[in-house]
């Protein structure tokens, strides 16, 4: 099996490269870093740099990945060193909101552009995107966080957008968005003291509970929107 991780140099990115390359036989895992490549070196991961916001690099990446079983894409945007998520439209910046859509929204499309061909198979495939419930409309009943909300939402629409032209194309092919919950790592830093008691999840969890979402589906499933827990949410 063949599985590329974009964003493996992050919290959950690492915790999924391990889990693949430690606890399934014959994987082969591709990871992506975009500037300091992670100290994991397993002799079934291969570690590449990449930006996935820049469509020259995934159509590089996608010349050296011509067959893949499984794609996740685990890069993403919360906060930058300067700028947290708005509390009040008066907060509104375009040039965060534009972050924003380029590190939650961008690298999905690219890579949906570039790696339809290696995900084509006669066998089932998974192409993933770790979103947030946050990107929920139907789910909105606090408001606040407008760039990080629209373009999670954005992300939500590509790919059941995505999903809905796979299914002719890539009939073998599930695609899927999925909810991690709040996880111990450097992007939910800053909001961690407002998390709910059991509800800050280490990232080898959030790494299992995708692992095993991804088991659980099929074909016939692709377009959904799922939680940590295996839960459907409402688009």
């Amino acid at each position: 099996m063949k599985v590329l991780i974009v964003g493996g140099s992050g919290g959950i990115g690492q915790a999924l490269v391990k889990r693949f390359a430690n606890t399934l036989p014959d994987t082969q895992v591709y990871a992506t870093y975009r500037t300091a490549q992670p100290t994991i070196t397993l002799d079934n991961v291969r570690w590449i740099q990449v930006d996935a916001s820049k469509e020259s690099d995934v159509s590089d990446l996608a010349g050296q990945l011509q067959q893949l079983d499984i794609l996740i894409n685990a890069t993403g945007l919360l906060h930058s060193q300067d700028k947290l998520p708005e509390k009040s439209i008066q907060e509104f910046d375009p040039d965060f909101f534009n972050e924003n859509l380029q590190a939650n929204t961008v690298p999905t499309l690219l890579l949906a552009k570039h790696f339809a061909k290696a995900l084509k198979a006669k066998h089932p495939t998974y192409f993933v995107a770790l979103s947030a419930r946050i990107g929920s409309i139907s789910d909105n009943r606090l408001g606040g966080w407008i760039s990080y909300r629209s373009a999670k939402a954005a992300l939500n629409m590509a790919l059941k957008t995505i999903s809905i032209e796979w299914r002719y194309k890539l009939p073998h092919c599930c695609v899927l968005s999925f909810h991690p919950g709040t996880t111990d790592t450097a992007l939910s830093v800053p909001f961690q003291k407002n998390v709910p008691a059991g509800k800050l999840f280490t990232a080898d969890f959030v790494a299992e509970s995708l692992i095993d979402l991804i088991h659980s589906k099929q074909a016939s499933d692709s377009g959904g929107f799922y939680s940590y827990d295996g839960s459907a949410i409402t688009w």
